[in-house]
């Protein structure tokens, strides 16, 4: 195919190249081709309202990507976790904010929960066994625990 068949099938050859791009995003994805794809199908709707050149249609699709290459940057910098650190292979950091009953009477600071398959040490205010308790942190393998 030359250059010459590809500018005869005018905005179409857009709409073709962003669907192109969208696909390979779904081959090797990584969320860049994706934003491409779409500058390319937003080029076909341009050039199918305005009557422009195919050296101006690429020029348009050169701003219309780094425009959704920057929004999209942008979008997926706010969807990424605030923190550095993330609750993946983590159990005790996925245990905070729950809450549980005491296995054992919190005593002088110190008891246990059983939490899923597995007792955990605890501490918090002294509390009678049964006591309903919410997690608010974690210290090593040590729940700091609160009230519920």
């Amino acid at each position: 195919m030359t250059l010459a068949d590809i500018v005869a099938l005018g905005p179409w050859a857009w709409f073709i190249a962003g669907l192109l791009l969208m696909a390979l995003e779904i081959l090797a994805p990584g969320a860049f081709m994706l934003w491409l794809g779409l500058a390319a199908v937003a080029t076909g709707l341009v050039a199918s309202v305005v009557d422009m050149s195919w050296q101006i249609t690429v020029l348009v699709f050169a701003a219309l990507s780094l425009a959704s290459v920057l929004v999209g940057r942008r979008i997926l910098r706010e969807r990424r976790p605030r923190t550095g650190e993330t609750a993946l292979n983590n159990r005790s950091a996925k245990i905070v904010g729950r809450t549980f009953v005491l296995d054992a009477p919190i005593e002088q600071g110190r008891g246990r929960v059983k939490v899923d398959d597995t007792v955990w040490r605890v501490e918090g205010p002294d509390l009678p066994q049964g006591a309903r308790i919410r997690v608010t942190g974690v210290d090593g393998t040590l729940l700091k625990v609160a009230e519920a």
